[in-house]
């Protein structure tokens, strides 16, 4: 369960950074406060799993997941490049992401 917790953490995460770029264009109370609640939610659910998953662990994972889903939706949602070398790199994130679930 906590690391579903620490899944949903990264996702509201991801959700959190899309909302900033939202909050520079449209600077109206909900989107606000979907960005607070976004990122209020993220930083909860990661305390939740940091009850069973090691520190370093639940962190490392929790940003990768903000890292990759971020870079991602950037490149699908605002046209940001999709280079080779950027994707790459994106897969070192993810596949170290997944060798700490792994290892805990």
């Amino acid at each position: 369960m906590t690391w579903l917790a620490l899944i949903m953490a990264g996702i509201c995460e991801v959700f959190g950074v899309i909302l900033i770029k939202r909050v520079t264009t449209h600077k109206d109370l909900k989107s606000i406060l979907m960005l607070i609640i976004s990122f209020g939610l993220s930083f909860t659910l990661l305390s939740i799993a940091m009850r069973t998953i090691p520190m370093g662990t639940a962190y490392a994972i929790w940003t990768g997941i903000g890292t990759v889903g971020a870079a991602l939706m950037g490149m699908f949602l605002y046209g940001e490049p999709k280079e080779w070398r950027r994707i790459l790199f994106i897969g070192m994130i993810l596949c170290s992401a997944i060798g700490l679930k792994l290892l805990s």
